[in-house]
């Protein structure tokens, strides 16, 4: 293992530092609306299908555009892409708060607006995720994606608690008014970066060719698809967090302040163990790394399950934080590093199904699973389920288990 660096160093490159900040910002907004959201579907139908049906309203856009937007990724500027997608979501969380000052706000309503975000995202994430090798050396890359893991999971350790004290004191309109204006952070940070050195297919377009060639790249790379399959899967069975809200009121009765520490715990050990992993280099053993650190995820859901302890559900969603974070680590490191520049919109579109698809289909059948088996039985199911499936992909595909990590750096 290399000697340890800082884990901030890929700040000192300033497009980056100035995207990352503005994301950091825009994140938690985003973070504070995805609690206020949950709450008010709860609020208006005390039912875990209702906050399970908020999944499928995220995913159901992103299976239909992700390709769409992976292929608008390679073949126009990834900038100005993003320009356009966050001034759509910006608008969508308009709506909310309008809608929700208004009184005018229902839950249909709701799910249709979620759905109209899930579209700008479904273009705007592989921009966002393609844009990154070019704005850090490939031997900073490790740390630039530990630092935008750290940004989303500290958005996720601060947004929460904001949110839980926001809704208690003045309702969720002024946490979806919030979110909008937090978009501004991105929106200047695009105009303020330098001209990128995007490398765009002229030949690529929006065609059947594209598509096939994107799926053709990922089907080649067992590498690739395997890490695919494993967030797939391990968020699919793991997808306790749209549970929270019943948690918080039924279970544990700590409220709305106790739902946002809730929301919290995992992404402060995200954040906590991302800090380690930016600060270490190079990892070895990668693969053995990776599995080891799903399994924890799944062990941790099945102790949250049941759990009747406040403080014991913190730590152990805490320690599904870790597990989940060095996963993210290197398998967003390994796909964006494997991938030729021209070609990373479409991968990061295929991964988008499994990496959105996982947690909202999952959302969805945790809510069906609560409704049916209830609530603790249904976490402590996905959290088995995650170990199982974990261990099904290592023994089929021993290439994932085997993988050290010197195979990215010296690459291409």
């Amino acid at each position: 293992m290399r000697p340890r660096i800082s884990p901030f160093s890929a700040l000192r490159f300033r497009d980056f530092r100035l995207l990352w900040i503005g994301l950091l910002i825009s994140r938690i907004g985003s973070e504070m609306q995805v609690v206020a959201v949950n709450w008010q579907i709860y609020l208006h139908t005390s039912s875990a299908l209702s906050l399970g049906f908020i999944g499928l309203a995220r995913f159901l856009p992103v299976l239909f555009f992700s390709i769409f937007g992976g292929i608008a990724s390679d073949t126009v500027n990834r900038r100005r892409l993003m320009f356009v997608t966050h001034l759509a979501m910006m608008g969508f969380s308009t709506v909310l708060a309008v809608t929700t000052f208004t009184g005018h706000i229902n839950p249909l309503l709701i799910y249709l607006l979620i759905a109209g975000n899930s579209v700008a995202s479904a273009f705007d994430t592989p921009a966002r995720q393609s844009i990154v090798p070019l704005l850090v050396p490939k031997n900073y890359f490790m740390n630039a994606v530990s630092l935008n893991t750290i940004l989303w999971q500290s958005a996720v350790v601060i947004a929460p608690s904001i949110a839980g004290f926001v809704i208690a004191i003045s309702g969720v309109g002024i946490v979806y008014l919030l979110n909008a204006l937090s978009f501004l952070a991105v929106i200047i940070a695009l105009i303020a970066m330098n001209p990128l050195s995007q490398t765009v297919s002229k030949e690529t377009g929006f065609s059947l060719k594209a598509v096939m060639e994107g799926l053709s790249f990922v089907r080649r790379s067992p590498i690739i698809y395997s890490t695919m399959f494993l967030d797939f899967f391990a968020t699919f069975f793991s997808s306790a967090t749209v549970l929270l809200p019943i948690f918080a009121k039924d279970i544990l009765r700590v409220g709305p302040t106790g739902l946002g520490f809730l929301y919290a715990a995992p992404a402060l050990g995200a954040v906590i163990a991302g800090l380690i992993v930016s600060s270490l280099g190079h990892l070895k053993n990668q693969g053995k790394i990776l599995l080891s650190a799903v399994c924890l995820y799944g062990l941790a859901t099945i102790l949250f399950g049941i759990s009747k302890s406040f403080y014991l559900s913190l730590l152990f969603l805490f320690l599904t934080g870790v597990g989940d974070v060095v996963s993210t680590i290197i398998r967003n490191t390994i796909r964006q590093l494997t991938t030729p520049d021209y070609l990373r919109g479409r991968m990061v579109s295929v991964n988008m199904i499994f990496f959105m698809g996982g947690p909202q289909l999952g959302e969805a059948e945790a809510g069906i699973l609560a409704a049916a088996i209830g609530t603790p039985a249904s976490v402590v199911v996905g959290g088995i389920g995650t170990i199982v499936a974990t261990l099904i992909l290592s023994y089929f595909i021993p290439k994932l288990k085997n993988y050290q990590g010197d195979e990215v750096l010296l690459s291409n």
